[in-house]
């Protein structure tokens, strides 16, 4: 129900996997904006009540991808 992160100086986060699943910062959840600063897409969801992480891949040196139960996979978290 938790993703534990250790961090580089050794101290650790765990962070619960619906809390991690709301805050995606992908396109498909915060949505798009134009250049009037318009916001297309995107969702005002704010629970994912029993969302798990599945798997997770390392992108580049820069970002995490979390796979979640829900389907969701596009988020980067940088």
């Amino acid at each position: 129900s938790e993703i534990a992160i250790r961090w580089q100086d050794g101290s650790e986060d765990y962070i619960p996997c619906e809390k991690l699943r709301a805050g995606s910062p992908s396109a498909e959840t915060t949505g798009e904006r134009d250049l009037l600063g318009r916001r297309y897409g995107g969702t005002d969801q704010k629970a994912y009540p029993g969302v798990t992480v599945r798997g997770w891949r390392i992108i580049g040196g820069y970002a995490v991808q979390f796979e979640f139960s829900d389907g969701h996979n596009t988020g980067l978290y940088a």
